[in-house]
């Protein structure tokens, strides 16, 4: 549980992971475009999502395509929706 919450912890991870959460395929470039990351910086925190078993990737050519892996546990999946969520719900608050 430590390293999913240490990888959940940085708000780029979290925005990444909200991208893909949405059960699609999305390209590292894709990423990098709707975060304004870099190309190194993004494919290093996509690493972090996958080390911890958050993520698969599948490489297409140059490009690296992230999902949310399949294989969670539900109760892992549950926690990350409601982190997802209740940030999500923040923001609007705040806007």
């Amino acid at each position: 549980m430590q390293e999913i919450l240490n990888a959940i912890y940085d708000s780029t991870r979290r925005a990444a992971l909200a991208i893909v959460w949405d059960g699609g395929e999305h390209c590292v470039c894709e990423l990098m475009e709707r975060l304004d990351v870099s190309q190194s910086r993004m494919s290093r925190h996509m690493k972090v999502l996958r080390e911890a078993g958050l993520v698969i990737d599948r490489r297409d050519a140059q490009w690296v395509r992230y999902r949310q892996n399949p294989n969670i546990p539900a109760e892992i999946a549950a926690v990350i929706s409601a982190v997802l969520l209740a940030e999500y719900s923040l923001e609007q608050e705040m806007a």
